[in-house]
């Protein structure tokens, strides 16, 4: 049997065991929902790495780096700054409105902040939008488990998928802040002893350059390669206006803000991460450009990271960034399987359905949510072609819709649940306009999501001036202005 195959099945196996275990310290929903309020700057640091080192930031992003070098810092660079900006502006807001009001979701937030019908319409939004991104995971490692060891795609899904259920079902974050820190150690060590070892196979970063000079056979296409902003100003402002958003916003990464036990452990770990990806976010464009500089005729650049694996790096380190890669696409696959199930167990089971369910229940319905999603998620992965469209769908969804809903919501207490209903529907509909009239390429430097984001600002910002609301909290929210 192909070694790499062994290699992946000893440690999924393992990583399955290690959340069964931890799954012992699971009491509670809270203990599921919020790893009851307890991660230590430590843990909320690795959970957050780990989750956003998943199938965009490691085969997605290898891809962009194949196509436009140097310039797919961006891709995980912008998430950095989104995520810098929640730990020092947005997450320690969230956290103290969340501890004093037992939220759980940032959903949870947009009710508690405006109304039920803000909640309902973000929660069925977001459903959709992850079970695109939570494919995109699944197709990563299928790709992988392709290339290694020739396994078909939608058994590749298959594997990935179970092994993800079985430990976020067993004991939600509680159990996947353990597992994310010995996924993240495996994940980082990989990929960066990659980095070294792929350049020395290709003889040094100078014959990396002559060999991607020969592909293209053009000094200014391979200068374009070569720079952090070769790929140009609409593409990089396009990655910015998605990116940096959603990851300001991400209900997977609020939730797992709420699970600090502090507002200094959320300033720590949130900005640790946040260093984390700037630096890692190097990786990928550097494999990426390995990968075209030896095999510049792959017919699918999503299979240049495992391809680099297995031909420029020697077997022992082509299976422990196996392991690697197969970590970072199971811990994101995971957050985002737990967004799905706590978006559906408390966000629409308990908020409309169910208000009175006990702790125990609500507990139950959270694992049966995770194994909905995760069946849902291999199915449509099935489907969807590729890892970076995938993504796209996910954070452009969550950056048009809920960006300027939460922002408003913290910063004005004057504009309530009929001017975040107005800024998401029109957001959503300038999107898809800018989308269907332009054929997704935008206007000028803008995006369509960049015009979606915009709209929905305006009218929030009309409805801030032209009709300002009483605001319907008995009492100011900490750091809320009027």
């Amino acid at each position: 049997m192909n070694i790499y195959l062994i290699a992946l099945l000893v440690y999924s196996i393992f990583l399955m065991g290690l959340g069964v275990v931890m799954s012992r310290r699971v009491k509670s929903s809270s203990d599921f929902l919020v790893a009851g309020r307890s991660l230590g700057t430590g843990r909320l640091f690795a959970t957050f790495l780990a989750a956003n080192i998943g199938a965009g930031s490691t085969v997605g992003a290898t891809g962009l780096g194949y196509r436009l070098g140097m310039s797919a810092w961006w891709w995980v660079g912008s998430a950095c700054i989104g995520t810098f900006i929640l730990s020092q502006l947005l997450g320690p807001k969230l956290w103290r409105i969340a501890k004093a009001n037992n939220l759980s979701t940032l959903q949870d937030y947009l009710e508690f902040r405006y109304s039920k019908a803000v909640k309902a319409v973000i929660s069925i939004l977001f459903w959709f939008g992850a079970l695109a991104i939570l494919a995109g995971q699944l197709i990563a490692i299928s790709w992988i488990l392709n290339t290694v060891a020739g396994i078909p795609k939608w058994q590749g899904c298959l594997i990935g998928g179970i092994v993800a259920i079985v430990y976020c079902t067993a004991g939600g974050m509680m159990s996947s802040s353990f597992v994310n820190m010995f996924e993240l150690a495996v994940t980082m060590s990989g990929l960066l002893l990659a980095v070294p070892f792929a350049l020395h196979a290709l003889g040094g970063w100078s014959h990396v350059h002559e060999l991607v000079l020969a592909n293209t056979g053009s000094a200014e296409k391979t200068a374009a390669l070569f720079s952090v902003t070769g790929a140009g100003p609409k593409q990089l402002l396009a990655w910015l206006a998605i990116l940096v958003p959603s990851f300001m916003i991400s209900p997977g990464l609020v939730q797992k803000v709420y699970g600090a036990k502090d507002v200094a452990t959320v300033r720590r770990g949130v900005s640790m991460n946040s260093l984390g990806q700037a630096i890692f976010a190097f990786v990928p464009a550097v494999l990426g450009l390995c990968a075209f500089a030896a095999m510049p005729h792959l017919a699918n650049p999503e299979l240049a990271l495992p391809a680099a694996m297995k031909m420029l790096l020697p077997k022992w380190l082509g299976i422990w960034t196996l392991a690697a890669i197969f970590s970072a696409e199971l811990s994101a696959t995971d957050a985002i399987l737990f967004m799905l199930s706590t978006s559906l167990a408390v966000d629409l089971y308990k908020t409309f359905l169910n208000p009175g369910v006990s702790q125990v229940k609500l507990l139950w319905v959270s694992r049966l949510a995770s194994v909905l999603a995760g069946v849902t998620g291999i199915l449509l992965a099935a489907v969807l072609p590729s890892i970076i469209q995938a993504v796209s769908i996910f954070y452009g969804l969550i950056a048009v819709s809920l960006f300027v809903p939460v922002v408003a919501g913290l910063y004005s207490r004057r504009v309530l649940s009929a001017a975040a209903l107005s800024s998401i529907f029109a957001a959503l509909t300038a999107t898809l306009v800018a989308i269907r009239v332009t054929h997704g390429g935008g206007v000028g430097v803008l995006s369509p999501q960049a015009i979606g984001i915009l709209t929905a600002a305006i009218v929030m910002i009309g409805f801030r001036v032209f009709a300002p609301a009483t605001p319907k909290l008995a009492s100011p929210v900490e750091g809320v202005v009027s």
